[in-house]
């Protein structure tokens, strides 16, 4: 016997902060309560993912963004303090993807919480996929942080992320025995990445999307741009895969479902005994990676 962990594939307040974080904690409290010591969120659940940069054109989506700064998590805040207190509460490590405030610039982060009540870890996306641009700036390698468990080390990357082989290959440095993969990608072919870097990295690979409809959209932000229920934003297909690429729980469509499994680092281990991609599975005589870690500042203040 391991230990659980669990995937939410739900449906934020779209562009509502501490709803969403209302609702995020109802769902904790329900995983807790079925042992889970691990709780994985979707990529930016808090306050919403920003589809309508896949809909709107660009400068045209002021009322979309307007919100979503409002809306958006700043670190430290209270709403960091809640999802901690979340976390301390129901006694699990969480995983928490949230649009993040710093400055004028918002970021794509997920912010990993201890039983204690403690901010863990954080880490930014490296790069935002196309439209994605236009709201999001891109984290820098002071942040690809994993987190130390008593059940394993815990790290990922943000959805398309994940097709960035040397950050898979920076990460499987880190010695990441269980991989969050939090996406908006809900695509058939996305199943066969998870199952690829589990194999990959033999690792156990969370993928948690959320689901989202039209519908989800308030009223007067709708527009023609969206439509009611029949119009998917995301259809979630959450997915957990173990370290020798099989799929153990999921995928789940087109509802809101929490996802379980038992995962042990110990297997995790011992699969690397056969193949392990940093280890006698290299060839650093052939093949090098730097990874530059040092937070990459626009101004530096000195003094005599």
């Amino acid at each position: 016997m391991g230990t659980i962990i669990a995937a939410v594939q739900a449906t934020p307040v779209f562009l509502d902060r501490e709803a969403t974080i209302d609702k995020a904690a109802r769902l904790v409290a329900e995983a807790a309560g079925r042992g889970a010591a691990l709780v994985a969120f979707p990529e930016t659940f808090v306050p919403t993912y920003p589809d309508w940069v896949w809909r709107v054109p660009a400068w045209e989506d002021a009322e979309f963004v307007g919100r979503l700064y409002d809306q958006s998590v700043a670190v430290p805040s209270a709403a960091v303090d809640r999802l901690a207190a979340i976390a301390h509460e129901n006694g699990v490590w969480l995983a928490m993807g949230v649009n993040e405030i710093d400055g004028g610039t918002l970021y794509n982060t997920l912010l990993y919480f201890s039983p204690d009540g403690e901010l863990a870890g954080r880490h930014r996306k490296l790069m935002p996929t196309g439209g994605e641009r236009t709201v999001w700036g891109t984290g820098d390698g002071s942040t690809l942080d994993v987190v130390s468990t008593p059940f394993g080390v815990v790290g990922g990357l943000l959805c398309w992320e994940n097709y960035m082989p040397l950050a898979r290959a920076a990460m499987y440095a880190r010695g990441v025995d269980i991989w969050l993969a939090p996406t908006w990608d809900n695509a058939d072919a996305w199943l066969a990445t998870l199952r690829h870097i589990a194999k990959e990295g033999r690792c156990y690979v969370v993928g948690v999307a959320p689901v989202l409809r039209g519908s989800d959209v308030p009223e007067e932000l709708r527009g023609d741009r969206y439509g009611g229920d029949d119009d998917w934003m995301s259809r979630g297909r959450s997915a957990i895969v173990d370290p020798y690429g099989e799929v153990i729980a999921g995928p789940v469509e087109e509802r809101e479902e929490i996802l379980y499994a038992d995962v042990d680092a110990a297997v995790a281990a011992v699969a690397r005994r056969e193949f392990d991609p940093v280890g006698h599975y290299s060839r650093p005589d052939v093949f090098t990676l730097t990874v530059n870690t040092k937070a990459r500042m626009p101004v530096t203040f000195e003094s005599d």
